[in-house]
């Protein structure tokens, strides 16, 4: 099969500068979704005791994965909008249900996230007042807040690009239009006419 040739690289440029605010909504959904403390517990007696760590190596390689994804899936969709018919307008639309996507179970997320760091995400209890800097649920609300925030900065970055776009479609599409009606109205220009008279 023949890949179909470029049509210019506007879709892949917007896809790349949309990505940016959509690759840190979706860092912040990540941690909110997959980020977890390592925890180590024993028991001592009767009671069970627990002692919360830092997340793992590999868990904050998981979160970095999973951010990574939606900005390169637009990125691709970037690339194949290339060659296609109006891709700039399509990679546009990728962008909002993309940005969309990534944040639709925040809400969930946080709960969960503040269930699994019971002692807040600094992993200090809230006793320690010299120390503790978050409380439980505290950076999960801010986290979620900021993630919504660059959602709505990717829309806004998308529906803007729609917007210019469209206009200097018409724009060029009026001048155009304008240019060939104004010189469909000049006289035609002719060379003098060198043919004598005939004789009567």
């Amino acid at each position: 099969m023949r890949v179909p040739a470029s049509r210019g690289r506007a879709p892949l440029g917007i896809a790349a500068f949309i990505a940016i605010p959509l690759f840190f909504s979706s860092l912040m959904s990540a941690s909110l979704a997959v980020e977890k403390p390592h925890v180590i517990a024993w028991r001592d007696g009767s009671v069970l005791r627990l002692r919360y760590h830092d997340p793992s190596p590999s868990n904050e390689l998981r979160i970095w994965l999973w951010a990574l994804l939606p900005p390169l899936l637009l990125v691709l969709a970037g690339w194949i909008a290339t060659r296609l018919p109006l891709g700039f307008y399509l990679v546009c639309v990728a962008a909002l249900v993309d940005a969309m996507a990534v944040v639709h179970k925040t809400k969930t997320w946080e709960a969960h996230h503040t269930k699994r760091f019971p002692q807040g995400v600094d992993l200090i209890p809230g006793t320690n007042a010299i120390s503790n800097r978050y409380d439980p649920g505290e950076w999960e609300a801010q986290a979620r807040q900021t993630a919504l925030s660059l959602e709505h900065w990717t829309i806004g970055l998308a529906l803007a690009a729609m917007l210019v776009a469209a206009a200097l479609r018409l724009r060029r599409h009026f001048v155009s239009r304008r240019l060939l009606d104004s010189y469909g109205q000049l006289e035609g220009i002719h060379a003098p006419d060198a043919t004598e008279p005939g004789l009567r």
